[in-house]
């Protein structure tokens, strides 16, 4: 997924384990399920954060799904298992349709979403430092 601009990141490009852990109580504050942190089964750890932002694309009846997981926890399906009951809980409080961008580049949130029925719209949004992000929609 993209890194929004107002949060910070490390040089790498990824949050730290702080900065997920400050969104998510950030987004608890607004008044949708905002991110939740996603933890491993009977660990407890937590690994990122998955949920609906309801700012990103300027209308509270459609919001973006965002996750983001720490790169020790990628390719074991975390995503799709956190990212599938989101849009679980979405389709159920009857929203019509998500929106979720991601970048060009990340093939494997690409695969995720592909999975949980988004779509690429063809909208493209630069950005000088990363590359450019696509604009996915998925509509119940």
């Amino acid at each position: 997924m993209r890194v929004p601009p107002h949060r910070r990141i490390n040089p790498e490009g990824r949050p730290t384990v702080a900065d997920i852990a400050a969104q998510v109580r950030a987004e608890r504050e607004n008044s949708g399920p905002g991110l939740l942190a996603v933890e491993r089964k009977g660990t407890a750890d937590v690994i990122g954060y998955c949920g609906l932002i309801f700012q990103g694309n300027g209308s509270p009846d459609e919001p973006e799904l965002a996750y983001e997981l720490l790169r020790a926890a990628h390719g074991c399906g975390y995503a799709t298992e956190a990212s599938r009951a989101v849009v679980t809980w979405a389709s159920e409080a009857r929203y019509q349709r998500l929106w979720a961008t991601v970048w060009h580049w990340n093939v494997a949130s690409r695969r995720v979403l592909k999975k949980l029925g988004f779509r690429e719209t063809g909208r493209v949004e630069p950005d000088s430092v990363h590359g450019h992000s696509l604009l996915t929609v998925r509509e119940f």
